[in-house]
């Protein structure tokens, strides 16, 4: 429900208060810091009315008013999703990442640390997830005379390793041989077009060639990409968290995977930024904060999600227009790697 432009304002002020100072805002306090032409009386007739409708509460009856679930919600849709970061701090984002590009696992990180500063909060960000991983290359490294190290390289940046045992001892020239021959031979194939080739291999061969399909092919099955979480002492660090008993719950939920699989599916975060506040969590732990995120990459061929965990008064304006930054810049370093 839209509300009178009025208590439309003064919803704004107490939100935007709160995400600054996170403290109740008394009525008088509203009219005095923000100028409002009108009076206090009017003031709490119109956050008595935000009450009512479930926007605001008070801790106790002389204290300010805070912002609801409710509140949160009708302030992310009035301030809408195309929202821009300032372009000084545009440019400072591209500059960063540019002078820090490296292999793109540790480019995540350092991106995922760059933008946790920015917004400061906990951020989150998936390894690209192709549709159908395909192969790029592999390696083999001697560990002793019957291992080896493989290492299998896909086109969508991805990067797997798994020891081989061999049945007989196998030198560091051979190993070499062979995965020069099965890159050739399987380069850019999926993993049910590797399974389709009729090719005769020797039993070293064979062996490989079924770790390579095993490998890819649990690949395929995954949701995500691995995450890496950046900017944890960060989300502690608000004055929700100090000293707070559900510090351990939420530590709990975010060691594990199914959080973000439960969140942020790839169907709900395709078209912009998704907003998830307080008990629109699925998860109880984390209904104490919000989660935003916005899925990058190429469409319908890699894909990963990079988002924002905070508390439910976190700046969502400044938090949306990072994110729409940062899914553009990853998007674009994507394209590079398929």
């Amino acid at each position: 429900m839209a509300l009178r432009e009025r208590r439309e304002t003064v919803l704004r002020v107490i939100i935007e208060d709160y995400i600054t100072r996170a403290a109740p805002i008394a009525s008088s306090a509203i009219v005095e810091k923000y100028g409002l032409k009108v009076s206090s009386a009017t003031i709490r007739n119109d956050t008595a009315y935000l009450e009512r409708e479930g926007y605001v509460v008070r801790p106790h009856r002389s204290a300010g008013s805070i912002p609801t679930d409710k509140a949160y919600r009708y302030y992310v849709e009035l301030i809408g999703a195309e929202i821009e970061l300032p372009r000084v701090e545009q440019y400072l984002v591209h500059q960063i990442s540019q002078e820090a590009k490296e292999e793109l696992e540790q480019w995540l990180r350092t991106v995922a640390a760059l933008l946790a500063r920015l917004v400061r909060n906990l951020v989150v960000i998936t390894t690209p997830k192709a549709v159908r991983c395909r192969f790029k290359h592999l390696d083999l490294v001697a560990l002793q005379d019957f291992m080896a190290l493989l290492i299998v390289v896909l086109y969508e940046a991805e990067v797997r390793r798994q020891v081989l045992s061999f049945d007989r001892k196998v030198s560091q020239d051979e190993l070499t041989k062979l995965a020069n021959k099965l890159t050739s031979v399987y380069g850019g194939m999926t993993s049910s077009d590797i399974l389709a080739k009729r090719e005769k291999l020797s039993s070293e061969e064979r062996q490989i060639s079924e770790s390579l399909v095993e490998i890819m092919a649990t690949q395929d099955k995954l949701d995500y990409g691995e995450p890496y979480l950046e900017g944890l002492r960060l989300l502690l660090g608000q004055p929700e968290f100090t000293n707070s008993p559900r510090i351990l719950g939420i530590l709990e939920v975010l060691e594990g995977e199914d959080w973000l699989r439960n969140i942020f599916s790839q169907e709900s975060s395709r078209g912009g930024v998704k907003v998830v506040i307080g008990d629109e969590n699925p998860e109880p732990a984390l209904q104490d904060l919000s989660l935003l995120a916005s899925q990058y990459g190429v469409p319908d061929k890699a894909s990963g999600i990079v988002g924002v965990i905070g508390p439910k008064r976190m700046d969502y304006a400044k938090v949306i227009s990072s994110l729409n930054c940062f899914s553009t810049l990853l998007s674009d370093s994507v394209a590079e790697y398929i």
